[in-house]
């Protein structure tokens, strides 16, 4: 039965996941029309029903799997076809990490809903983020194109750079809720500060917010911040990719926008928390209560979570569509000479603020 269940949280969860990512490229596709004063994609359809152009990403997905899978006589023909699957399954992997709500009960069983509840489920998720890199490198080096391999070696820095600013911002975090273990902090920001503000993460550090939130956008590599595939300057490191595996390397862009507004939610957002909604209902701040069953309680919650999700998901398009690209220069200035010191200057101020409260 246990096993029966992981593989279920297992099959749901990546069926949110990918289906999220292919519906985040139509997203994309209609945002930056409103912005641009266009329709967007609104061909494809089903008989006679377009639906808004919803049915686009399906379209999309048939186009790439039958689009042809062309390697370049040159290239390293094992490595070239690895790259993508090693940037995607990495990406994939850190699904397994977030809580997307608390605890489901059914037939007096509890169903943890959370695919595997790590005692260092952050370090996890950082983790497998970074071994993403290694499809970058193989990619442009397994290529055998000069551009591409620059590509490549640009966003290896890029990345290696804002992890450090990254894994600073959170100690302060950490300092906080003294845990790496996602439920637990989510848990904690259940409760209230002053007995009726929820004691978010984004309450207690702003600061580390905005230097995580900066740095995560970097290893998004999207604009402004996406100087590895940079069509002006150079040609990118998937540039001798098509077909289905130029698919994969555009899905684990948009499979990182969600991982990292998962992130944002979990860490600074209070996750699955909905304020004042305790495991058997409201519970009003001025007084009285608001009793409720135990599926409508675990409903908001994955509703909440979805929806703190879906914005912050168009936020990120918002700020891609709005933004020009930075100089390469200026983004290394930017995550070495600001966005550290900052991440420094939250722990120092953190530790400071801490030992003055006790």
């Amino acid at each position: 039965m246990e096993i029966l269940i992981i593989f279920l949280k297992i099959v749901l969860a990546l069926v949110w996941f990918l289906t999220l990512t292919l519906y985040l490229t139509w997203l994309e596709r209609k945002e930056s029309a409103v912005i641009q004063d266009r329709i967007g994609a609104n061909r494809a359809n089903i008989g006679r029903f377009r639906m808004i152009g919803l049915f686009q990403p399906f379209a999309d997905a048939i186009k790439m799997i039958f689009k042809e899978d062309f390697v370049p006589p040159f290239a390293n023909k094992f490595l070239h076809t690895l790259a993508p699957f090693l940037s995607f399954f990495f990406v994939a992997v850190t699904i397994a990490a977030v809580p997307f709500g608390d605890r489901l009960l059914i037939a007096g069983k509890s169903i943890n809903l959370q695919i595997l509840d790590l005692h260092a489920g952050l370090l996890f998720i950082l983790a497998m983020l970074s071994l993403g890199i290694y499809g970058i490198i193989l990619s442009g080096w397994a290529s055998r194109n000069r551009f591409a391999l620059l590509g490549s070696v640009r966003g290896a820095a890029q990345l290696v750079s804002y992890e450090v600013a990254l894994g600073l911002s959170l100690v302060g975090l950490i300092m906080v809720f003294p845990s790496l273990r996602l439920q637990s902090i989510v848990a904690f920001q259940g409760q209230n500060v002053f007995g009726w503000i929820p004691k978010w993460g984004i309450l207690l550090q702003p600061l580390g917010f905005i230097v995580f939130f900066f740095s995560a956008l970097a290893e998004t590599k999207r604009v402004p911040f996406d100087l590895p595939e940079g069509e002006s300057e150079i040609i990118g490191f998937f540039a001798e990719y098509g077909g289905l595996k130029w698919g994969l390397f555009m899905m684990t862009d948009f499979m990182e926008i969600i991982i990292v507004s998962s992130l944002a939610t979990t860490l600074f957002f209070g996750g699955w928390q909905v304020p004042w909604l305790a495991a058997d209902g409201f519970h009003w701040p001025w007084g009285g209560a608001w009793l409720l069953p135990h599926g409508v309680v675990v409903l908001l919650q994955l509703l909440a979570f979805n929806v703190k999700i879906i914005f912050f998901c168009w936020l990120q398009i918002l700020i891609r569509w709005t933004y020009p690209r930075f100089r390469y220069d200026q983004v290394m200035d930017l995550g070495w000479k600001v966005l550290i010191p900052l991440s420094l200057l939250n722990i120092v101020g953190t530790g400071l603020v801490m030992e003055f409260l006790k």
